[in-house]
């Protein structure tokens, strides 16, 4: 297993790489505390498992990787540097996908999952009004925030991401999110490009109809359980253990099957004596 020191030194030289690719940029102004390239390293190194949160991150750096970040500013100054490269940390993002070769799997994994930034019940607009409203979480119910659509490779690898308002369902989300795969924008490059197997995905992504379309007009193959039917109800256990003895060589026809079904729905005489 590789230890911290070893991984944050292959993850700088790797975006510095890439850093170092693009245009220079003449910015007016004092020089940041941080370069591009430590910022967007922190950044993704942030995101690792082993931080329950952002306060939890920021003391692990300032504790651990002083010697290797000195200049290392106040946690509010470095999350101003990270929303002011954000462009750059979806360009590097992309770019690991291309250089591990992340795409190039037989399918990937299609899930959106819910993005609160404060409690539903609060008074006013908020400070993300017109971006964010209010939707409907499975594991959260009613919150106020965002809706992430994520594609990931069976390792675990994250190929591309879109954010929409909580209340956008899944399915207009996927169809957004296909069409900008296989039509790229400058808008909103992080969606990644087309996957070369089919999409694997929950109930939410079901229907014969949108999987038609995404497959005509984006190529986009999806596997997902079959259509939900709330009038489709289980057998009962007494007829499902009748059926399973239906293992004969010759099996009755259909009248009889039906007739002998009938008689073991019915309740039995003795059963019907109590009451």
């Amino acid at each position: 297993m590789v230890d911290v020191d070893t991984f944050l030194t292959i993850l700088y030289v790797m975006v510095d790489d890439f850093c170092q690719c693009l245009l220079p940029k003449n910015k007016p102004g004092p020089q940041a505390s941080l370069s591009e390239s430590e910022v967007v390293t922190l950044a993704l190194f942030a995101r690792w498992s082993r931080f329950s949160s952002e306060r939890d991150f920021y003391r692990y750096a300032t504790s651990r990787l002083h010697d290797a970040f000195p200049t290392l500013p106040d946690r509010s100054q470095f999350n101003r540097l990270v929303r002011h490269h954000l462009d750059l940390i979806e360009a590097v993002a992309l770019h690991l996908v291309e250089l591990m070769e992340a795409q190039e799997c037989s399918y990937e994994a299609l899930d959106s999952s819910a993005m609160p930034i404060r409690d539903a019940k609060r008074r006013g607009e908020g400070w993300l009004a017109g971006f964010s409203d209010i939707g409907w979480s499975n594991s959260l119910g009613r919150y106020e925030g965002f809706r992430l659509l994520v594609a990931i490779n069976p390792s675990g690898v994250i190929t591309g991401f879109g954010f929409s308002p909580a209340s956008t369902k899944d399915q207009p989300l996927a169809e957004t999110f296909f069409a900008l795969r296989a039509e790229p924008s400058q808008r909103l490059p992080s969606v990644g490009s087309a996957a070369l197997g089919p999409y694997v995905a929950d109930k939410g992504f079901e229907g014969q109809e949108n999987h038609r379309r995404w497959l005509d007009l984006y190529g986009a193959s999806i596997i997902c359980p079959p259509k939900r039917n709330g009038r489709t109800r289980s057998w009962p256990k007494r007829l499902r253990r009748w059926a399973a003895t239906l293992g004969c060589e010759h099996p009755p026809d259909r009248g009889e099957r039906l007739r002998e079904a009938a008689q073991h729905l019915r309740p039995s005489p003795r059963a019907s004596s109590r009451y």
